[in-house]
């Protein structure tokens, strides 16, 4: 006997959550723009708020006038309800790939959360007389399908939360008193192609606006704005559904709607982003045209804008607000637009959905290019190896091409847009290709993108996602294969370096193979802020704090800049790699060779500083002067000053050259540092010691100079006055996001097997203490337990009674099949706080992640060493270190060194989930490393590459020790 019941064959009143049409009742899409001389009212604010458990769980009486919300919460639109109430009306969820909710298309779970919204308004007393035209409802974001009733009335329902839908409502108006209500289901048919690596946040989340449509006004309109970089003219062509005229009074252009026009222009770059203020007029409304004069196409397979090829350095970016989601306002995506300008960055793909169109507007004026990306990704169908995959599914394409047109439409007047992507871990499939189709007719003047089509049938170029540098070169060389047409097509890389934690290393390797092959036109680092949210226990939250059923950990922390916008070491890593000026230089000639590595602009922008450093120390400083007109890839050689007379002999010297703007622009204030270099003129002096003083044994202690040591140990007990703790060889970092690596990932995983073989828990054992005449030898052997691998661990001490000299020789033992994390030595002091080193600073650097690194002599506190990632692991290493001084105590090294201090050991440091879980200790652990491993980016790409492998073999390093006031 069966006790199921089965649903009426009659529809239901939710029936649409699970159809897998896009919705009902929306206007055809149409182009965006920011504001007009017709009227609008903002109906963002404080909503009346009721969440029920499922998409039936309540009737529809609350959209009747008169219905009493009294007792109901409220909530801020735009919002996700989520991240507010303190945990009432539910939590956030985080999934990378796999669906939270069973994989049955296009069915939802009956536990579906959907959340009643409900405004009442009047309208304002200066709007037009409700027989004066109509008026449109506007809803620029909702997730993930929306029902819409005004006054009564049920005006439609609708899928695709990142895209706009429109509704005609002037009929249902009334002066006041209007009763707007929506209901918005969590889960839907929709929920199957926004499967996008990001938080499942449901809610209003964009604006919500009325909009008056006087009789005449504006519905839809396409600005054709294209550049001859032949004869420098720009010809304006502005399609209009209703019939107007066009004027740009700054070129005398007064032309009607469909009519050409040809006149000289400046044209519109991400480097020279000149725009021409406009207006559209029709019978009915004024609306403001913004625009910029430039051609994109494919010629000579290369990428190119207004005649010349493009070089991305760009980023993906998601959008993002601690508090607030994807819920985010005007000035927040300025901020995000301007760290980006300053910080090099020229392109932006929106990954994976069309941002709020106002970013766009922000592109167009500061001057980004942009990949705009469709609403869409069905990456949880490839754990079911893309089985019912909608993309290949003919009842889905209306959905996929309802998405598409709603992009191409909002957005086709934006210049910054040159590239529309179909969207992002789709799979293959008829509906992608008739997206690819439909935006080709559409929209001639762009060009279309989807990483996932190899093979190029449907795109205008070959796009793909953290290939290794081998494979990027071999591509770079036209030796990848494909198909005839893919051999002919420009190359990206719509996803490298992935900046999860500590990094993403490599990408400078990159960047040279970016630069060697005119094929590749660059790439966006995958991502650009780290998706962390906001939480009392634990500072910032990640997957799996909130008690999802399925999540995927940090890996929504993989940003260039923290949660809160704090530039990472990666993202001022990031702009070095990238920075548009070249200098570089040997310091045998003189000279400094100048490189514009600008794609359009000429150096006028820039004014350039030299200074003199010795010991890094700048000494004396000045102006040089280099060719304001050099044109992009051109280089000129330009002579450094003299050095100053009285330099200091015997000390390390050379040129820091500085590109600075030479004036205040619209994203950096005069005097932005763009970019720099250093030019040897005199080499570091090594440290030396002469031993003149014996080891003196007496009470257990040995006293060598200013060092006292265990007699039964050998092991340092203090410098001088200051007490010195735990001095030793150290092999272990806690491993870094990328360490760790991907589980899927084809590389070994040092993470892991580091863990695997016992590097974090070595075993010192002490082989010999002896006296020597004036040296002191400490010989032990260092190796994990139930391992036959060791390192043989040799201290060498000596002094000249004022300083300590050590030496350490490090021979391995037996087969070792793995690099180490790092080489070198750590020790614990008291009472440290001030740090002052000469090396590579301000921030961290590995040997990967180290060419923003500039030698010069830096201070800091102990605490501001340290790099707060989400997930405590391995940060703060300071590269190059010539001598650090921390707590009264000076290291000089031979070589250099990597040089990091904390209020933890590495082993608190690896125990950590969270930055709440560190607690400041009072010893502050010193590491003096001869060695560190590379740090690569395989926690979604390429591991570190081989030349950056801490590999186990003979090894040999010094430290000279003083105590300092």
């Amino acid at each position: 006997m069966s006790y199921r019941t089965t649903a009426a064959s009659t529809a239901t009143a939710t029936d649409y959550v699970e159809d897998v049409s896009p919705g009902s009742g929306a206007l055809p899409p149409r182009a965006w723009y920011a504001s007009s001389d017709a009227g609008s009212l903002s109906l963002n604010g404080s909503w009346s708020f009721r969440l029920s458990p499922t998409a039936d769980g309540a009737d529809d009486s609350f959209a009747e006038p008169g219905f009493d919300a009294g007792d109901w919460a409220e909530v801020t639109v735009p919002g996700h309800w989520v991240l507010q109430g303190d945990g009432a009306f539910g939590a956030p969820i985080y999934t990378n790939v796999r669906y939270p909710f069973p994989v049955d298309p296009p069915h939802v779970p009956t536990e579906n959360p959907t959340g009643d919204h409900l405004r009442v308004f009047d309208l304002p007393s200066d709007w037009p007389d409700l027989s004066d035209g109509g008026a449109v409802l506007r809803f620029d974001g909702v997730e993930s399908c929306a029902r819409v009733w005004l006054n009564g009335t049920d005006i439609g329902e609708f899928k695709g939360s990142r895209l706009p839908h429109e509704f005609a409502v002037g009929h249902l108006l009334k002066p006041s008193g209007n009763v707007l209500a929506v209901r918005v289901h969590q889960w839907s048919a929709g929920s199957y192609l926004e499967d996008q690596d990001q938080w499942w946040l449901p809610g209003i989340f964009r604006d919500v606006t009325l909009l008056h449509r006087p009789a005449g006004s504006v519905l839809d309109f396409f600005t054709h704005a294209s550049y001859d970089h032949t004869t420098g003219e720009g010809t304006l062509r502005v399609e209009s559904d209703v019939d107007g005229r066009v004027t740009v009074p700054e070129l005398d252009i007064d032309v009607r709607t469909g009519e050409s026009v040809t006149v000289a222009v400046e044209p519109w770059t991400a480097e020279t982003p000149r725009l021409y203020d406009g207006v559209l007029v029709t019978a009915g409304e004024r609306v403001p045209l913004r625009i910029g004069f430039r051609t994109v196409e494919v010629a000579d397979g290369l990428i190119k804008v207004n005649g010349k090829a493009l070089l991305f350095k760009g980023v993906n970016r998601h959008e993002w607000h601690p508090e607030k989601g994807r819920a985010l306002d005007l000035e927040t995506m300025r901020a995000d637009v301007l760290l980006m300008k300053r910080h090099n960055v020229n392109a932006v793909r929106t990954s994976h959905y069309p941002p709020h169109p106002a970013f766009l507007d922000l592109c167009d004026e500061y001057g980004l290019w942009v990949i705009d990306e469709c609403d869409l990704e069905t990456h949880g169908f490839t754990e079911h190896n893309w089985r019912g995959n909608p993309v290949d599914d003919d009842r889905w394409t209306p959905a996929l091409l309802d998405r598409a047109s709603r992009m191409v439409e909002r957005d086709k007047n934006h210049p910054s847009v040159v590239i529309w992507s179909l969207g992002n871990e789709a799979g293959t499939g008829r509906g992608l290709t008739a997206m690819a189709e439909w935006i080709h007719g559409r929209d001639s003047s762009r060009l279309v993108h989807y990483e996932g089509d190899w093979e190029c049938r449907d795109t205008d170029l070959y796009s793909r996602m953290y290939p290794d540098h081998a494979e990027t070169e071999l591509i770079g060389r036209g030796l990848d294969g494909g198909t005839p047409k893919r051999r002919g097509l420009p190359f990206i890389l719509c996803e490298y370096g992935h900046a999860m934690g500590n990094g993403p290393g490599g990408i400078a390797d990159y960047q040279r193979i970016f630069e060697a092959h005119d094929r590749i036109q660059g790439g966006f680092i995958w991502e650009w802020i780290d998706h962390g949210v906001k939480d009392e226990r634990f500072g910032y939250a990640y997957g799996g704090d909130f008690g999802e059923e399925l999540h995927d950990g940090n890996f929504v922390c993989d940003g260039l800049v923290f949660p809160d916008r704090t530039p990472s070491p990666g993202l001022v890593e990031f702009k070095k790699v990238i920075e548009p000026v070249r200098i570089d230089g040997d310091g045998t000639d003189g000279t400094v060779r100048v490189t514009n590595a600008y794609d359009f602009a000429d150096l006028s922008a820039l004014t350039f500083e030299w200074s003199y450093d010795v010991d890094g120390t700048s000494v004396e400083s000045g102006t040089l002067a280099v060719p304001a007109t050099l044109a992009p890839g051109e280089s000129a050689d330009v002579k450094l000053p003299a050095p100053p007379a009285d330099a200091q002999g015997g000390a390390e010297s050379g040129w820091t050259v500085r590109a600075l703007l030479a004036d205040e622009s619209a994203w950096g204030a005069k005097g932005h540092q763009v970019a720099w270099g250093q030019v040897p003129a005199s080499a570091r002096p090594l440290p030396t010691l002469t031993a003149s003083v014996a080891p003196a044994l007496a009470d257990g202690v040995i006293t060598l100079g200013p060092g006292v040591f265990d007699a039964r140990t050998g092991a340092l007990k203090s410098i001088g006055a200051r007490e010195v703790q735990g001095l030793r060889l150290d092999v272990w970092r806690a491993p870094t996001d990328n360490d760790m690596g991907a589980d899927w990932a084809p590389h070994l995983r040092y993470g892991v097997l580091w863990r695997e073989l016992g590097l974090d828990r070595m075993q010192h054992r002490l082989n010999g203490v002896e006296l020597d005449g004036d040296q002191l030898t400490v010989r032990t052997r260092v190796a994990p337990a139930a391992a036959e691998v060791g390192l043989n661990t040799e201290y060498r001490w000596t002094s000249d009674g004022d300083r300590l000299k050590l030496t350490v020789s490090v021979v391995p033992e037996g087969e070792w099949k793995l690099p180490l994390p790092r080489l070198g030595l750590r020790l614990g002091l008291s009472e440290a706080d001030r740090v002052t080193w000469f090396g590579g600073g301000p921030g961290e650097g590995y040997p990967d992640t180290k060419s923003a690194s500039m030698v010069a002599r830096w201070e800091s506190t102990v605490d501001d060493l340290q790099t707060p990632y989400l997930r405590p692991q391995e940060n703060g290493a300071r590269a190059d270190v010539r001598w650090a001084e921390i707590g009264g105590l000076r290291v000089d090294g031979d070589p250099e060194f990597w040089f990091t201090a904390r209020r933890w050991t590495s082993e608190q440091l690896d125990a950590a989930d969270h930055r709440t879980d560190l607690t400041p200790g009072d010893t502050v652990w010193v590491n003096l490393d001869h060695g560190q491993q590379g740090i690569g980016s395989q926690s979604c790409g390429p591991a570190t590459l081989d030349q950056y492998l801490l590999r186990v073999a003979p090894a040999e390093f010094t430290f000279v020790f003083s105590a300092v006031e």
